[in-house]
């Protein structure tokens, strides 16, 4: 929680957060604190039904897509996701391996410019991509590491 308030106080508007990590692994923790870090009191629950769940109460608003349910890169893309990838809040997406790969396929088209969404054809606006990987290692511990493209 307390990485995720950090996070949450410094990410710049059109960040993208992709997470990943085993069922359980503490995403939905994780983005919990990103929301209370952005100023959102609303309780964050996992949209893992709805597909995305919106705040807009907080500095910006947070978009948290579930993909967990789908399966595919064709079903994602049917389901319009991709317009989160560009936004004037901050996107946090658990199960993104199922959309952009196991995260060595992520390709940078500049310095500034992350095409993460480049098998369809869209790019998150300004802010970074994070890349975000958790790990279990017993109950109460876990390995978080990351990697930030772009601005």
């Amino acid at each position: 929680m307390a990485l995720g308030e950090a996070w949450g106080l410094a990410l710049p508007a059109g960040s993208v957060i992709g997470l990943r990590g085993d069922l359980g692994a503490g995403k939905t923790q994780l983005v919990k604190g990103v929301a209370w870090g952005l100023g959102i009191t609303t309780p964050v629950l996992s949209p893992t039904f709805a597909l995305v769940n919106t705040y807009n109460e907080g500095r910006l608003p947070l978009y948290h897509l579930d993909l967990y349910r789908l399966e595919t890169l064709e079903q994602i893309v049917a389901a319009g996701l991709e317009e989160y990838l560009s936004t004037p809040g901050v996107t946090i997406i658990e199960w993104a391996e199922r959309w952009f790969g196991d995260g060595t396929t992520v390709a940078i088209a500049d310095a500034k410019d992350l095409s993460v969404g480049a098998a369809v054809g869209v790019k998150p606006s300004k802010g970074v991509f994070r890349w975000v990987k958790i790990e279990v290692l017993s109950e109460l511990e876990r390995r978080i590491s990351y990697e930030d493209f772009g601005a």
